[in-house]
């Protein structure tokens, strides 16, 4: 019996010695992980659709459409969230700001709920945020109804304020503290561990010379890159894996196209983006109001992803950053600009009904009639004169030639104001607006011939910007003219001044109105600011335009400035 249990035993163990053990099934190796990030930037308080925009395709052809509005934008925004799991939505800046009568007219209150109810995480302040002053735009985040302007806040419905972030890491105030937070971190809880996503946000460095001096007393605004640089350390220490730059300054590629090109790019982002540490890889811009996506250009991008999606909510860039499961590190990454359209792609209720009530409380404000012009009052699409600036000009003189409104004998206007063309016919106020959206004062001061020459030669002395081919404009009322050779040294640029057909002489006293802008030293007119015997009346811009226009006119033929070669 014993013998009979051994030689089974020995066959079992024979028997386990043959058998095929089966492998250990191969683990499934892990895919990057995918972090969506939807942006945009320059909405500029565009809730309803704008205008057609005029696109170049890949084989010049060029064609208009019509896209945007912030109920189609916050569809298209749902669509493209779908199926990602991981997806976070910002903005580069401008997003209120120099915007239609729907949303200025009530401080851009509208707009701020409209981009909550999109799904907007962190904005980038930029130059348009500044527009009423850093306490109003501190009341955009925080909400409330306190008063700063001349408008009446929280005129249809008590404004909560924004549910988003703002950054702006460059923008210090007198105590040393940013005006708000720097930078934001954002957690994606994913199967192999959390990602970390670090945003940097920002205004371009030249900000203070782009709105009205007084709004931005106290705040310095500080370099792009050097300010970006020293925030990656933090961001790492907090953990982040990447790190994102939005940023409000960019650049312009040959055409304007639907913006997934990156076709001789250049601009004053160029210079930052070279200046950035390499751990910020990525960076969206805006301020230009051009869409581009430029991966790895060289030249350009230099193993960055830059991206911009054009303005007023025409695009969309939806961006992905991968990474590896293991390790974390950002592996790849791609963009590419969607086009919103005009609900073909579906229209989000909720915004659709804040825009409805909005449209509703303006509509017999923008409806009504303030003036005819025989013919269009075209802006220049280089800031130069026109017959639009010719005829705010002509406004802001009429409205303070009166010795009793400071006895104006000439008015300038920068070209960079006029925001766009002035329709023929019947001209409706929210037309007027639209082209005048700032609410300047209009300000009467003495200067000699002399200094008037100097603020001039200031004007023509800054470089001309990227992708234009000449210096923008101070277009001045009927009866002043002036020659600009652009051949002759900085400083002696100015020639011929007349008034009246008569020389300017240099010793004499003129009186000149400016808007409280340029009064202030706008547009890096510091020449300006030593003027005397101030007249200011509170006189608004747009109120002098509307006056003007009551009755009638033709826009002028803009022959007052002769630049060059």
């Amino acid at each position: 019996m014993i013998r009979k249990f051994a030689a089974a035993l020995t066959a079992l163990s024979l028997a386990a010695c043959t058998a095929q053990v089966a492998p250990p099934a191969p683990v499934a190796r892990q895919g990057p992980v995918e972090v969506q990030i939807l942006a945009f930037n320059d909405l500029h308080g565009n809730l309803q659709v704008p205008d057609p925009v005029e696109v170049t395709e890949p084989d010049g052809t060029k064609h208009k459409i019509r896209t945007g509005g912030v109920a189609h934008l916050a569809a298209v925004l749902s669509g493209l969230r779908a199926g990602h799991p991981n997806t976070v939505t910002v903005s580069a800046g401008d997003t209120i700001g120099a915007s239609p009568l729907i949303s200025a007219n009530y401080l851009d209150e509208p707009t701020i709920d409209a981009m909550n109810l999109l799904g907007l995480e962190f904005n980038s302040v930029g130059n348009h945020e500044f527009d009423r002053g850093s306490d109003e735009l501190k009341r955009m985040q925080t909400g409330g109804c306190a008063k700063f302007t001349r408008r009446v806040p929280c005129a249809v419905e008590p404004f909560g304020g924004a549910r988003f972030r703002y950054l702006a890491a460059n923008v210090v105030q007198g105590d040393g503290a940013t005006v708000f937070p720097s930078t934001g971190l954002k957690i994606f809880r994913t199967p192999v561990g959390p990602i970390s996503i670090g945003f940097i946000g920002m205004t371009l460095k030249g900000t203070a010379h782009l709105v009205t001096p007084s709004g931005v007393k106290g705040l310095a605004f500080k370099d792009e890159a050097e300010t970006a640089n020293a925030l990656v350390p933090q961001l790492k220490a907090q953990g982040a894996d990447a790190i994102v730059l939005l940023i409000h300054q960019g650049g312009k590629t040959k055409e304007f196209t639907t913006g997934n090109g990156c076709n001789g790019l250049s601009g004053d982002i160029v210079p930052v983006i070279k200046g950035l540490d390499p751990a910020i890889a990525t960076v969206i811009s805006g301020h230009t109001h051009w869409a581009y996506v430029c991966r790895n250009t060289p030249g350009v991008a230099d193993g960055r992803l830059l991206t911009s999606a054009g303005k007023y909510g025409y695009f969309v860039t939806d961006l992905r950053l991968r990474f590896d499961p293991a390790t974390h590190r950002l592996v790849d990454q791609n963009a590419r600009n969607v086009t919103v359209g005009d609900g073909e792609n579906g229209e989000d209720a909720a915004e659709k009904a804040l825009v409805d009530r909005y449209a509703a409380a303006v509509a017999p404000i923008a409806s009504r009639i303030v003036g005819h012009l025989t013919a269009t009052a075209a802006k220049s699409t280089e800031d130069g004169e026109s017959a639009a600036a010719d005829l705010i000009a002509d406004s802001m003189l009429a409205a303070t030639r009166s010795g009793e409104n400071g006895g104006a004998q000439l008015a300038l206007v920068n070209g960079t104001g006029v925001r766009v063309d002035l329709p023929a016919g019947d001209v409706r106020y929210d037309a007027a607006f639209a082209m005048m959206p700032f609410g300047n004062n209009l300000v009467v001061m003495t200067l000699t011939g002399a200094q008037l020459k100097a603020a001039l030669e200031q004007q023509y002395a800054q470089p001309v910007r990227t992708g234009f081919t000449h210096a923008a404009v101070l277009a001045p009322s009927a009866g002043f003219t002036y020659a600009v050779d652009m051949a002759r040294p900085a400083g002696s640029r100015v020639v011929d001044m007349r008034l009246d057909g008569k020389p300017v002489d240099q010793a004499a006293p003129y009186r000149v109105t400016l808007n409280n802008y340029l009064a202030s030293g706008g547009d890096n007119l510091s020449a300006f600011t030593i003027g005397t015997d101030i007249t200011d009346k509170g006189i608004i811009d747009l109120d002098a335009l509307v006056a003007w226009i009551a009755p009638g006119r033709t826009p002028p033929t803009p022959r007052r400035v002769r630049i060059s070669p």
